[in-house]
């Protein structure tokens, strides 16, 4: 019989463009992970525009909020407490998941819990059932970061490398862009690129249009860059309509770069235990790189099955928090945000 006493804790997520909301039990199961997402806020512009989504969080976080607790079928005094994200993210939009917490702390006496949005990520994991031993490598993937960590426990992440420039997910919206692709980017470029490659069976085998990432790059380190294939793309759909074909070069050379660092990764820390999420890990071909990578150098490798816990969301920060609390660790009412870690 299991004796565990139930913990049941709340995540606020509002660091960039979802609203969400989850409660989480023992820091394993999902009450209910409530997500509103502001896609089509934001689609006329290609991007997330701050105002926009600080605004949207407004209006929204009360409904999300009370249709995670109805969801859960719980009251907001059960709750032992509450985690939410702090750092980083757009700072109008953190502060509206921080007054949300802040309240349940002073009508309820919630025991408050800041959280990195980063480190969040690799505890999506825990709450599929997985449970990765310490230490490992954390690969993040989204469309604010492109970064590999050591990881050996909660606030234990060593940052080992991370884009010079920009982030994956955000050369996937610009190129995407520049193709004349619905925005988020990601998506619609694997469709096309996929089609192309069906269509194509011998395109692996060729070269890419585009070079190589980061050649020269040092032995000993690892980094991303993805500004230059973001021009690269705009001088290729310049001088050819075969937009598909971009795509798939496109993907492939951005891919490459991700399972070279990765592999160099593991090799410069002796760690074969990776941990990857963020949003662009919803991509199945990548998920088929780095898969196909780890069975051929004997990694184990975790990420969320549910694409729903690859992108924002609540659920991670109320895992994460769970383990903070759990260790004794306490936010103070008057805790700021910051766009940094």
């Amino acid at each position: 019989m299991n004796n565990e006493k139930r913990i049941l804790g709340l995540g606020i997520e509002t660091s960039c463009d979802e609203t969400s909301v989850a409660v989480i039990e023992n820091g394993s199961q999902i009450l209910a992970n409530e997500i509103y997402s502001q896609i089509q806020e934001h689609a006329p512009f290609h991007g997330v525009v701050p105002e926009i989504a600080s605004r949207s969080h407004l209006i929204k976080i009360n409904p999300v909020f009370e249709t995670a607790l109805q969801t859960a079928g719980i009251q907001p005094d059960q709750l032992d407490y509450c985690a939410v994200t702090s750092r980083p993210g757009l700072t109008g939009s953190l502060m509206i998941g921080g007054q949300l917490a802040r309240c349940l702390n002073l009508v309820y006496d919630t025991e408050l819990i800041t959280v990195d949005h980063i480190e969040a990520h690799m505890y999506a994991v825990f709450l599929e059932g997985k449970n990765p031993q310490y230490p490992f490598l954390g690969l993040l993937l989204s469309g604010g970061n492109s970064a590999i960590f050591r990881v050996e426990g909660p606030q234990q992440m060593e940052l080992l490398g991370t884009t010079m420039d920009d982030a994956l997910g955000e050369a996937f919206d610009k190129a995407a862009s520049v193709l004349g692709l619905p925005y988020p980017g990601g998506p619609h470029v694997e469709k096309l690129a996929l089609g192309y490659e069906k269509e194509n069976p011998e395109a692996a085998s060729l070269p890419s249009r585009f070079p190589r990432l980061l050649k020269d790059l040092p032995s000993d380190r690892i980094a991303f860059s993805y500004s230059g294939i973001k021009t690269a793309v705009l001088q290729a759909a310049g001088n050819s309509d075969d937009t598909a074909g971009i795509c798939y070069d496109f993907q492939r050379t951005s891919f490459e770069l991700v399972t070279r660092m990765l592999s160099r990764a593991t090799k410069l820390t002796g760690l074969k235990t990776v941990v990857a999420s963020g949003g662009v890990l919803a991509s199945g071909s990548l998920r088929k790189e780095i898969s196909t990578l780890a069975a051929k150098e004997g990694l184990e490798l975790y990420y969320p099955e549910d694409r729903r816990l690859c992108t924002d969301n609540a659920a991670m920060v109320g895992a994460l928090g769970y383990r903070l609390w759990k260790a004794g660790v306490r936010s103070e009412l008057d805790f700021p945000v910051s766009s940094r870690r």
